[in-house]
């Protein structure tokens, strides 16, 4: 996942969001391991709150970078694309917009 346009200036928001994956995994695995062994119920949704928090958190952090590094002004302006994005083209406004309700 490269969220922004050069490869050093993707490395620190590519590590933060691997670094909330990683611990949204970590609560998640603290979610099975309660279940398995029976914890109050309580306790397993509280951690599994904490997951979901870290899942949002994460996916609220990539939209972020999509509208500060996919859109150009032509974009944010008109919504036509104008190149990177999967296909290789940036995202447009109504995708960034289709990329943030899809978390809510």
């Amino acid at each position: 996942m490269t969220m922004t346009k050069t490869h050093e200036s993707t490395q620190p928001a590519d590590r933060l969001v691997a670094n909330r994956l990683k611990r949204a995994q970590g609560q998640l695995a603290g979610v099975i391991e309660a279940v398995e062994s029976g914890a109050d119920c309580r306790e397993v949704v509280q951690r599994l709150s904490a997951v979901v928090g870290a899942l949002d958190r994460a996916g609220f952090l990539i939209i972020s970078h999509a509208m500060q590094d996919c859109l150009s002004e032509d974009d944010a302006s008109t919504g036509v694309p104008a190149g990177d994005g999967d296909d290789g083209r940036k995202l447009s406004l109504d995708e960034v917009e289709k990329l943030f309700l899809s978390l809510a």
